[in-house]
Formats: C-alpha cells, sequence, structure tokens
C-alpha cells in the first residue's frame, strides 16, 4: 500500500470541545449505536486506507475504537488514535491519548463524511476485502450491464474526465435494450462506493460497489437486479 502521511492540524478550540463532550453532555445511546461500527478511512484520491471500528464503550475523552493499527502504513497519524466522538456539529472526531484531534470529518448531507484539510479523507462504510475508494480514473473503461444470469442489456462507456460540477460523460453501445435507452443516460458520479449514471432529463440508475469491483443496482432503484461489470 502507498504510505500516506496525513497532515492535519487541530486548533486549541477543537482541543478544548474534546475534553468536554464525551462527560460534559448526554449523547443519545440509539445516535451512538447508530453512529458506531467499522468503516473505511480513506483518501478520496483512490490511494489506500485502512479500517477502523467506532465502538460504544466509554474512553479518554470519548469513546473507544479499535483497529486503528491497520493505519500504521497507508495513515500513520490515525495509527495514534485512541478515542473517538462526536464534535457537536454533527461530525466525527478522532483524536490521541492527549486528546489532540487527529481527524475531523464534517457531516455532508447526502454524502459520507469527509475531512477539509489537504487531500480529504472520507469516513465511509465498505464492502470487506476493499481499501480504496473508487476514482473516475480507476472505473473508467467499457462495462456490461446485464442481468444476474448473464443476460446482456448494454454496454456502458465510463470517460475518465470528471468536470467541475463531479460529473463525468459516459456513452451506451448502439444495441441497448429498449429499457435501457429510453432513460438516455449520459454522465455518471461517483458518491462513496457507489455510482449514479444519469440522463440529462433526470433519469438515474444507482449502482453499488461489490467485493470484486463490479456493481449491482442498488435497493433503494427497486424493479430486476441489474448488475455493472467491467468488460
Amino acid at each position: 500500500m502507498i504510505r500516506f502521511v496525513l497532515r492535519l492540524a487541530a486548533s486549541a478550540a477543537a482541543t478544548l470541545l474534546v475534553c468536554g463532550l464525551a462527560h460534559g453532555q448526554d449523547i443519545d445511546p440509539d445516535i451512538l449505536k447508530a453512529q458506531a461500527g467499522t468503516y473505511l478511512i480513506a483518501p478520496d484520491d483512490g490511494r489506500a486506507g485502512c479500517r477502523m471500528t467506532l465502538e460504544t464503550d466509554m474512553a479518554i475523552g470519548g469513546y473507544s475504537l479499535s483497529g486503528q493499527d491497520s493505519c500504521a502504513k497507508p495513515l500513520p497519524a490515525l495509527a495514534e488514535a485512541a478515542a473517538w466522538n462526536f464534535d457537536g456539529n454533527g461530525g466525527v472526531i478522532l483524536i490521541d491519548p492527549t486528546r489532540k484531534v487527529l481527524a475531523r470529518f464534517v457531516e455532508n448531507e447526502g454524502s459520507p463524511m469527509k475531512t477539509e484539510d489537504g487531500v480529504p479523507l472520507l469516513l465511509v462504510a465498505a464492502p470487506d476485502g476493499i481499501d480504496h475508494l473508487p476514482t473516475f480514473r480507476g472505473l473508467a473503461g467499457t462495462w456490461t450491464m446485464q442481468r444476474p444470469g448473464g443476460e446482456r442489456l448494454c454496454s456502458v462507456t465510463l470517460k475518465g474526465n470528471a468536470e467541475a460540477d463531479g460529473n463525468a460523460p459516459l456513452s451506451l453501445s448502439g444495441d441497448c435494450a429498449a429499457n435501457i435507452a429510453k432513460l438516455k443516460l449520459a454522465l455518471w458520479h461517483i458518491e462513496g462506493f457507489g455510482i449514479t449514471l444519469m440522463g440529462h432529463d433526470g433519469s438515474s440508475l444507482a449502482f453499488d460497489m461489490r467485493t470484486d469491483g463490479n456493481f449491482d443496482k442498488s435497493k433503494e432503484e427497486g424493479g430486476k437486479p441489474l448488475s455493472l461489470v467491467r468488460q
């Protein structure tokens, strides 16, 4: 994995906030349980990250965590994490044994939490066996849209050049099934471990990444199962 030296500065105000959060305010147990879990922490440029589990037991300055040793090579600064906590603004912070903030993940409505300094790090639930975030360049190429049994519906070519709006162009083969062709898909977008294919008229298809790097249509889409498999 690529070594990535994390440079995140914590302000004195942030440190004071951490000192009081866990013991100075009551956290709803349901909110705590909802936030707890195992996450991938990884740079948004596609380099390798590490997995860390946010737990619900009390710890100095917040709540316990585990798995930080896996960060020693890809994100060495985070290997010093000793606890996590809420930042009081909907975000999450990781702190060391002296309560110094190592990383602050800011809440983004509809998107994974991420840091705002340097190369952004995302805090995201990820399939087992995946240690990096998908990128436009990494996913660029031709994919087959098919049913689980192998019935081919269309070929989709994803371009790797994202525009300022965070979308990249795509093109469909000329022999797509009618229910796919009518969507007039022309753009695609990455959101954490999911991608969305979009048409200019508001039509869209959302897919979630599998452990093998291919994609299945998101359950929220409804309808028949559909996959995107790299050619």
